[in-house]
């Protein structure tokens, strides 16, 4: 099975350290890379790209340093940037059918591939239409396409949901699931739904570390006994959510307000303990 490990990756800028001495490694499956924005989660990925280098530290492939493999490396990469470019006056078939050239793919196998890929990603009916005439989602989509041409053996997703409606979160989610069989995949969002369903471990990311690394469950039970459900009346559930570390409200026909509250002691009298979810702990560590 395919390994890919860090250790100590280090990168700074000035003063700034963007990311701080990252040892982990990586085989076959879907990784959630969760954090707030600024976390370093986008530094990250670029240099498993190797689109810049790292301060200190390596990334190998294999045991195979992946700066010394260059090409041979890079073409077992898929990759959508938060900042995805495109060329708004081509259609979405002439523009995979571009990048497939591009990616050295033979017209017979790149014609299959993109069809393929227009299909599953929901855009064949307007794969004639360009690019410019699209939705933000649908734009989003079409990255998520290119991301997937080369039938990479490594697929780094920055943000890819960004823009997506609901059914399209769903079709993705399904599309990732069925795709990451025998390759590594690694969805970098601060969306937690987004990687809770179809991630086998999840990386933590805070101020340029890796702060845990496991499966959801295995980082959820960091917070356990943490979390609660108070249920209040709901005129006062305002005055609540403003006080307390809310990560959900619901209100309920009795004229109550449900609050999920984390907090390391009981909020307040009645509260329950609750089982921790994914979207607790990302409330613990990121509620500014």
């Amino acid at each position: 099975m395919m390994e890919l490990k860090m250790t100590d990756l280090t990168k700074q800028y000035g003063r700034k350290m963007a990311v701080k001495g990252i040892s982990l490694t990586l085989t076959g499956g879907v990784y959630g890379l969760l954090g707030a924005n600024g976390a370093g989660k986008t530094t990250l990925m670029r240099l498993l790209c190797t689109l810049q280098k790292p301060t200190g530290g390596k990334i190998l492939l294999d045991g195979k340093d992946v700066e010394e493999l260059g090409e041979e490396y890079r073409g077992l990469l898929g990759y959508l940037p938060q900042d995805f470019k495109y060329y708004p006056d081509f259609t979405a078939l002439d523009f995979l059918l571009y990048l497939a050239a591009v990616k050295g793919l033979k017209e017979k196998t790149a014609g299959k591939r993109v069809a393929e890929l227009l299909a599953a990603v929901g855009l064949w009916e307007e794969s004639r239409h360009k690019i410019k005439t699209f939705s933000g989602g649908m734009k989003q989509r079409l990255g998520i396409a290119q991301a997937m041409l080369g039938d990479p053996k490594i697929l780094i997703l920055d943000e890819p949901t960004t823009g997506l409606d609901p059914k399209e979160r769903v079709r993705f989610r399904n599309l990732i699931s069925a795709f990451s069989k025998n390759r590594i995949v690694i969805l970098s969002t601060h969306i937690v739904s987004d990687v809770e369903f179809i991630a086998e471990k999840i990386m933590v990311m805070k101020s340029g570390q890796v702060i845990h690394f496991g499966s959801p469950s295995e980082i959820t039970a960091k917070i356990k006994g943490q979390v609660w459900e108070c249920r209040v009346p709901t005129e006062y559930a305002e005055k609540y959510a403003a006080r307390l570390n809310v990560s959900n409200l619901r209100n309920e026909e009795d004229g109550n307000t449900l609050l999920r509250v984390i907090a390391k002691e009981r909020p307040m009298e009645g509260a329950v303990a609750a089982e921790p979810k994914l979207e607790d702990l990302y409330l613990y560590y990121f509620r500014e």
